[in-house]
């Protein structure tokens, strides 16, 4: 069970309904950097057809990542196995995509699965199976590309969700950096979740292994509910720092997405109407401001994080707040933000 401050906004298509805009710079590409898919008993439910639907927004989506999300997990096998169905399900997806029957964005292009870092050198026939599941090492249609393990701990248990086992030190243990060493060796990235009091650990871990390619995701855990919500200031300066810290780790990037989760504390949901692009740029600039000025624009990426952020604001509204704050930017520096810097770090496809 989600504790209530982690709990996700309510998807509500009435209301998302209520305010529309035309896409901003609609013919450059895109690369969704990171989605989920899943159903989830009995209403949860965001599949092929839900997210196809939000990629149709008029914006040039040319490809996308899944990153895991419990999703479709084996009923049964040992345990540590389990969570390659989930890498079978997303490569299913991405095969119904491949036969060009719903457009021409590639789908699931890349997959991000999960497994325990914390078996140590017992997790490698656990990559190997995702990465098996997914088409195979060496093979051109071969899809698996990294590893997410939830590292997100607070003092606050409000802020954990119970369906991960994680404790502060988790990242310092030596079972799991025996099997955070098996990444590399296998071709593989780790995608890093986490919040912005976490971050120094992050960079103390990625200084540790400097060939294995690490990606934070939601623009560092930024946090703004709870024992937080009085302490904006606080946050950002503290975040900053680490960020900047953490930047001059060259095998880390950052993906600019996850602000609509309700933990952020920005509070679009609460709202009568859905956020303006215009809206969403203005509380979004400080923290990806500072992204892009400490890591450079080869090493930021778009995500989506939906259908996470759909509690707060339509995918295409999102894109267009997103593509609002490097306005300014030449064309390279955007490419990099929005399709390039995904495509380099998850080794996808040319389009």
């Amino acid at each position: 069970m989600i504790a209530p401050t982690l709990k996700h906004n309510p998807v509500r298509a009435d209301w998302l309904a209520l305010h529309q805009e035309a896409p901003v710079d609609p013919d450059l590409p895109i690369v969704d950097a990171h989605h989920h898919l899943y159903h989830r008993p009995p209403d949860h439910k965001y599949l092929f057809d839900e997210y196809l639907a939000d990629l149709n927004c008029g914006h040039n989506i040319r490809a996308t990542v899944y990153v895991q999300a419990r999703a479709m997990l084996r009923a049964d096998g040992a345990p540590a196995m389990r969570p390659v169905g989930e890498t079978e399900f997303a490569n299913g997806m991405a095969a119904m995509s491949a036969s060009g029957l719903y457009g021409d964005v590639a789908m699931c292009a890349a997959i991000v699965g999960y497994a325990d870092l914390r078996l140590g050198d017992a997790v490698r026939p656990v990559l190997e199976s995702h990465i098996a599941a997914a088409g195979g090492a060496g093979c051109p249609d071969g899809r698996f590309r990294g590893i997410r393990q939830g590292l997100a701990w607070d003092a606050d248990p409000s802020f954990m969700n119970s369906a991960y086992a994680v404790t502060e030190d988790m990242m310092d243990g030596a079972a799991f950096r025996r099997g955070f060493e098996c990444l590399s060796r296998a071709g593989l990235s780790f995608d890093a979740w986490l919040f912005f009091h976490q971050i120094p650990r992050l960079t103390a871990l990625a200084r540790a292994y400097p060939d294995t390619p690490i990606v934070l995701n939601h623009c560092g855990g930024i946090l703004g509910v709870g024992r937080y919500a009085d302490s904006a200031p606080q946050v950002y300066d503290r975040w900053k720092t680490a960020m900047s810290e953490l930047a001059l780790c060259p095998n880390v990037m950052v993906k600019l997405g996850g602000l609509g989760m309700r933990m952020s504390g920005f509070g679009f949901e609460q709202d009568a109407v859905p956020p303006s692009s215009d809206r969403l740029a203005q509380a979004w600039r400080p923290w990806v401001n500072h992204c892009a000025e400490a890591f450079g624009t080869d090493r930021i990426m778009f995500e989506s994080n939906f259908p996470v952020d759909k509690g707060s604001y339509a995918y295409g509204v999102g894109l267009n707040a997103m593509k609002k704050l490097f306005t300014d930017c030449s064309n390279d520096e955007k490419a990099d933000v929005f399709w390039r810097s995904a495509s380099r770090f998850y080794r996808l496809p040319p389009f």
